[in-house]
């Protein structure tokens, strides 16, 4: 069974290690990349591929600095006895 898994993941390995990075083009016969609605030209392929602001918004680290008590939460029974 060992032999077999190793058999796999070197497989898988080797199959991850095939795809190719080149620059992206439309298929052959494709229709243009539509425009947008108020936009000037059609965007560019770089251009789809990259994530907006609002789709990957940066990360707010900053750490608590004050320390509050928890106030009583009216919601925050025990489980009923039934």
């Amino acid at each position: 069974m060992t032999r077999k898994l190793a058999i796999s993941l070197a497989l898988l390995a080797t199959l991850a290690a095939c795809g190719g990075r080149q620059a992206l083009k439309p298929a052959e016969g494709a229709r243009p990349i539509p425009t947008a609605l108020g936009a000037t030209a059609p965007q560019t392929a770089q251009e789809l591929m990259t994530p907006s602001t609002q789709s990957r918004p940066e990360r707010n680290a900053e750490l608590l600095t004050q320390s509050k008590e928890r106030t009583d939460d009216p919601f925050d029974l025990p489980p009923s006895a039934h």
